[in-house]
Parts: C-alpha cells; sequence; structure tokens
C-alpha cells in the first residue's frame, strides 16, 4: 500500500518513512502544504498522513483540497493541539482521524490499518490464492504452509496483484502503487520484481503472475 507523508519536521518524517517501509509500505514524502496537496491531488495513494502545522498552507487547507479533488482515500492528521475545538475542526474539513503528537508507532499503525478496513476501502487480512497465503497484519507468505522469504517490495508487489486477483494490473498501476514517486517508469524493474517473485512463489511456468501482452500482468488461479 502507497502512503503519503506531509511533515515539516525532517527528524519525524525520516522516522516515519523508515518505519512505515519496514511494515512493507511505500511511502512518498512532502515537506509542506503545498507539496503535499498537490501529490494528493495528482496521485493515487491508500492513506494521507497529514500534520497540522505546515508551511506554505496548513494542514486542514490541504485536506479540504484534497477532499474538493474528489479524493476519498483516508487523512490521519498528526497534530500538537488537543483541544476537542481543533479535533472538530479537522474532522470538519474532511480527515478521518486524528492522532496526537507524541505518539506511538504503533498506535499509529493500528490506527492507520483500521482506516484501511473501512467499507470504502475495504481489505482482507489474509490474502489467498491457490496455495499462496499472504498475512498483510504480520508481513508473511507462505506456500503450502511454508513461510517464504520476499524483500519488501516483492510483498508489496504481491499484495497489490493479490488485492487485484484475476484482474489485469497496468504497468502504470504497478509504479502508481508499489514504487515511490522516484521510480524510473523506463527501467526493467518491475520486470526483474516479478522474475524473482516468480522464482521464490515457483511459478515457473507461469500460470500464477501471467504477462498479459501490451497490458500488464494477472495473478490467477494456475489451470
Amino acid at each position: 500500500m502507497k502512503i503519503l507523508i506531509t511533515e515539516d519536521n525532517s527528524a519525524i518524517r525520516n522516522v516515519l518513512r523508515m518505519s512505515l517501509e519496514a511494515a512493507s509500505f511505500t511511502v512518498d514524502e512532502a515537506e509542506n502544504g503545498e507539496d503535499g496537496s498537490f501529490l494528493a491531488r495528482t496521485n493515487e495513494y491508500d492513506l494521507v498522513l497529514l500534520d497540522n502545522v505546515l508551511p506554505k498552507k496548513m494542514g486542514k487547507q490541504v485536506c479540504k483540497e484534497i477532499r474538493e479533488a474528489g479524493k476519498t482515500m483516508p487523512v490521519l492528521f498528526l497534530s500538537m493541539k488537543n483541544e476537542v475545538n481543533d479535533k472538530v475542526e479537522m474532522l470538519n474539513c474532511g480527515a478521518d482521524d486524528y492522532l496526537t503528537k507524541p505518539f506511538s508507532f504503533d498506535e499509529l499503525l493500528a490506527r492507520m490499518r483500521a482506516l484501511l478496513r473501512r467499507p470504502i476501502q475495504i481489505q482482507e487480512t489474509i490474502l489467498k490464492i491457490a496455495d499462496i497465503e499472504l498475512h498483510q497484519d504480520r508481513n508473511q507468505v507462505f506456500k503450502k504452509g511454508k513461510e517464504l522469504y520476499l524483500t519488501r517490495k516483492e510483498f508489496t508487489l504481491l499484495a497489490y496483484l493479490l488485492l487485484n486477483k484475476e484482474r489485469v494490473v497496468s504497468r502504470g498501476q504497478l509504479l502508481e502503487h508499489v514504487w515511490d514517486i522516484n521510480a524510473d517508469p523506463f527501467s526493467n524493474t518491475i520486470e526483474a520484481h516479478i522474475l524473482n517473485l516468480r522464482k521464490k512463489l515457483g511459478d515457473t511456468k507461469k500460470r500464477l503472475i501471467r504477462s498479459v501482452p501490451g497490458r500488464g500482468y494477472k495473478i490467477t488461479n494456475p489451470c
């Protein structure tokens, strides 16, 4: 899943990025409200972490612009303010939840997963196909009950394919949802990761992850 962090404190931003990447999220960053608003409105994210007090544009304004652009992904505010009126304002401008600084990463992750489970973007905790099981909450993959070692990027790639099971996923969609904005669209990184994933899943005959010429890839039950 792909997350946008809009936070002007570089230390907090870096800790969040590293912690979320360790939890198998793909992360983009913005250090001010103007950039955060632009990225959120022009890219596809599963969730936005948004600081309230930001340079160039306040978090509440950023949230309003995201909603006015028709974006429905969850927005979770991170704020030093703990007054009821401030919380009400955050929720009224389109936020889904808020967390008061300082906070524990475990609580943040729990709140994020709760938002991602909401019906608008309902996600199963365990994704299955054939003899493969992917546990999103534990970052584990099993084949016939035996755990497989996948890199964080391979795990995220497999999770996205499984969330779109039996549907063709384009190269552009994979770059948008699995890789960050710095990914080179002309490189063969997707092909290389698909190749490695097939090897680890034992999909040597390409019956599980199928290439669809000119369109992308599809994960499907082997015939």
